[in-house]
């Protein structure tokens, strides 16, 4: 048992070790992730589980209102694979990325780099509406999506596609009181099944002759 659980480990190392080397040696992480999803989200460090919810139902929302916007959020050089030297560099890189995932038509497209935002495949007043958008008010994953949030909702409005999806910048807001309303009822469903357990417990008083 030990040289097994040993070699599992060691298998499991290993698999984690290449994960790195996995990203890296892809051309470009994002064009093939783009290509089923809405949003390309940085490798390291993760961005966390509540403002990916709110940035999927923004581009869900502004797809349902005719506005497919793809969006990639670019952290560090790591996320660009084999193509590094354009960190930093978000219209460059946007310019690049549409030719990925763009096929007969091109695709609307969203870049978001720590320094500023790239923008390609937009109609006239979004490209327009790309220059006033806030930038990321820092340089970590979640300081990306932040400022993807809103910046979503703006060029679809711009582009003529108002969204209402009630997201806000909050992040998951509406899964939090679900969660709350389902601890309550099995809480009371608890309560309830515990006093039938006492109801239905036999007495011992008075068994004595």
């Amino acid at each position: 048992m030990p040289r097994r659980l040993a070699a599992a480990l060691a298998i499991a190392l290993a698999a984690v070790a290449l994960v790195p080397v996995a990203a890296v040696a892809d051309g470009d992480p994002a064009s093939d992730t783009l290509l089923g999803q809405n949003v390309f989200y940085p490798y390291s460090p993760p961005v966390s589980p509540a403002l990916q919810r709110t940035l999927n139902a923004e581009t869900a929302a502004a797809k349902k209102a005719g506005f497919p916007l793809k969006v990639a959020l670019i952290a560090s050089p790591v996320d660009l694979g084999v193509i590094p030297d354009l960190f930093d560099k978000p219209q460059k890189y946007a310019d690049f990325l549409v030719q990925e995932i763009s096929f007969q038509t091109k695709q609307a497209l969203l870049v978001v780099m720590p320094s500023s935002f790239g923008s390609a495949g937009l109609p006239a007043a979004a490209t327009a509406a790309v220059a006033k958008l806030t930038p990321p008010a820092g340089r970590t994953s979640d300081d990306l999506a932040r400022a993807a949030v809103p910046a979503v909702a703006k060029l679809a409005a711009a582009a003529g596609h108002p969204i209402s999806s009630g997201t806000g910048g909050g992040g998951g807001g509406g899964s939090s009181t679900v969660v709350v309303i389902a601890l309550i009822v099995a809480a009371v469903a608890l309560a309830g099944a515990l006093v039938l357990l006492r109801r239905g417990r036999p007495t011992s008083r008075g068994t004595t002759s």
